[in-house]
């Protein structure tokens, strides 16, 4: 039935109440629809250290992100706009602080309901606690692979208002995603149609074992098959949410960028056209790209950044115009605080601080830095790796093995060298085991040559290793053979490739993740259950008032990593 506006005037309050629908009209002319997309947030309640490149290549060190500074800026922006659309692209939490983490991370599932976040792509972090785990956070209660933490905050945990989202994680048993793949969003009349998905590469980012019987299929292709399903139930107008990222040399609040690079553009190149937005994470780097017609973009990691986008969409077609997007920095105090907001994080602080402010020991040389050398190697990784072995040495382990994606924190202390608990564990986060195995000394240079199988000469992935185990490697040497013959030594004698070796490691590397199979061949395995942050604490205990002598980065140290130029 079609009812003009006079007619409606002129009928009873019954008869207006009937026919309400048929008066109120669908968007007539383009819609401006307003989103904000955050990424890879991680349990970061406090601002934290961001390091803001500007476009002419300056670099400006500052306190940037949490939970206050976002909450504060989204409040502002809704006041212009009520129906602002705030979406997330994955790693919400995990390696969280501990001001999270002591909580199982529902201090930041609720700061997020509070932030009214309405849907998020799933993360691989958000599989650290395995898949349990995942759907405890999304549905509520208190079973949950962490009974020590879980609902200790609160004796109820509700779980997330928002959607995670995960069209490419499927249930190897039933073939059906596990979580939803998309969600549609009523926003001014416009059907905004929301889809998620994570990496493929997710199995070699999380322990094996939490997602046993999970299968993650190729982002692109799940997302081009949610896309009929969406247009089914009415989407107008079609967002990608995708963790997965890349990275670029230009500012990341330079609009229209065009040296992206990584595996977020083969993806993006396969996505159906008529998704013009794709919204990215995982790689912790702001961007404001264009690639292949599409705006592709990130906003760094913990808050420091949110993005802003603006697009017009029309109403019977879908098409998006003015497609416009800004990445804007998110300093504490830039804009007035949200109350709410700062209540809640000051009573996590007040529960967390007793064992956030809990002394561990002085450390020589702090901060200790986990930023790598040209050869691949970081004061933090010595350390990480030497305490691994020093936590295992009555077990017979000869050397020690450390990932450098899990080490996501330099190693901070107060004004007079005093590292707190606090300090210590947004370190080493995940609360990995430490795993002692046997391996031969071909499986020991095997796995060393996985850390440039692609070609790469990146220092970025190169393994950090314990004291007293050393080798050179040489980028000029093709892929596969680039360890200089005879430099794999173990307290200056040479490894042999028949000879066994005990040797320690995080389970997570111990599992084969990380693209490092070789580990998950060892044999004599024990997991310990030492937790990699207890032994890394006691080992810092350990060398505490040893002064120089074990001060990390000293001049005359001696390189366990030897890069031939």
């Amino acid at each position: 039935m079609i009812v003009s506006r006079r007619a409606c005037a002129s009928l009873s309050t019954l008869t207006m109440a009937l026919l309400l629908a048929g008066c109120v009209s669908a968007p007539q002319g383009p819609v401006t629809l307003n989103l904000v997309s955050l990424n890879d947030f991680h349990g970061n309640l406090e601002p934290s250290r961001y390091v803001l490149k500007h476009a002419d290549g300056k670099e400006e060190v500052m306190r940037a992100g949490g939970a206050e500074a976002v909450a504060a800026a989204l409040q502002a922006w809704r006041k212009d706009d009520k129906d602002l659309l705030l979406v997330s692209t994955g790693d919400i939490v995990g390696a969280s602080p501990a001001l999270s983490s002591l909580w199982a991370d529902e201090p930041t599932i609720e700061v997020m309901n509070m932030l009214n976040l309405r849907a998020s792509a799933v993360g691989n972090h958000e599989f650290d606690g395995g898949r349990k785990e995942l759907l405890r956070q999304q549905n509520g209660g208190c079973d949950s692979p962490h009974p020590t933490k879980a609902c200790k905050f609160t004796p109820n945990f509700g779980g997330a208002k928002f959607t995670y989202l995960g069209a490419n994680v499927i249930d190897s048993a039933t073939g059906k995603p596990v979580i939803p793949g998309f969600r549609i969003e009523d926003v001014k009349g416009i059907k905004v149609g929301l889809v998620g998905v994570v990496l493929k590469d997710t199995p070699n980012m999380v322990v094996a074992s939490g997602i046993a019987g999970l299968r993650f299929g190729d982002e692109a292709e799940a997302i081009n098959a949610a896309l009929p399903a969406m247009r089914a139930a009415g989407a107008q107008v079609i967002v990608a949410l995708v963790h997965q990222g890349g990275r670029t040399v230009e500012s990341p609040l330079q609009a229209g960028c065009s040296q992206l690079k990584g595996d977020i553009v083969d993806v993006v190149k396969k996505i159906d056209p008529s998704v013009k937005l794709v919204l990215t994470g995982h790689s912790h780097q702001g961007y404001l790209c264009d690639v292949d017609g599409r705006t592709v973009t990130q906003a760094d990691t913990a808050g420091h950044l949110l993005t802003r986008v603006s697009m017009q969409v029309e109403p019977k077609t879908g098409a998006v115009s003015n497609l416009v997007v800004k990445n804007v920095v998110m300093k504490p105090g830039e804009y007035p605080a949200d109350a709410k907001m700062t209540a809640f994080v000051a009573q996590v602080k007040e529960r967390s601080k007793e064992a956030l402010n809990r002394p561990i020991a002085k450390v020589a040389g702090a901060p200790v830095l986990r930023k790598t050398n040209d050869s691949g190697e970081s004061v933090l990784g010595n350390m990480i790796a030497d305490a691994a072995l020093d936590s295992v040495r009555d077990m017979g382990a000869q050397l020690a093995f450390m990932n450098n994606g899990g080490i996501r924190r330099d190693l901070e202390a107060g004004p007079d060298g005093m590292v707190a608990f606090g300090q210590v564990q947004v370190v080493l986060p995940f609360g990995n085991t430490t795993v002692v195995m046997d391996l031969t000394g071909a499986q020991i240079r095997a796995l060393l040559e996985r850390q440039w199988a692609d070609g790469v000469d990146s220092n970025s992935s190169v393994l950090q290793i314990s004291e007293g185990f050393s080798y050179a490697w040489d980028p000029k040497r093709p892929a596969g053979s680039r360890l200089v013959p005879g430099s794999l030594k173990l307290n200056g004698k040479q490894m042999q490739d028949g000879a066994t070796y005990r040797i320690a490691t995080n389970n997570f590397l111990a599992e084969g993740s990380d693209g490092y199979p070789e580990f998950g061949k060892g044999t004599a395995r024990v997991d310990t259950g030492l937790r990699d942050l207890d032994g890394f604490i006691a080992y810092l205990k350990k060398i505490e008032g040893q002064g120089a002598a074990v001060a990390p980065g000293v001049a005359n140290s001696t390189p366990r990593i030897v890069k031939v130029n």
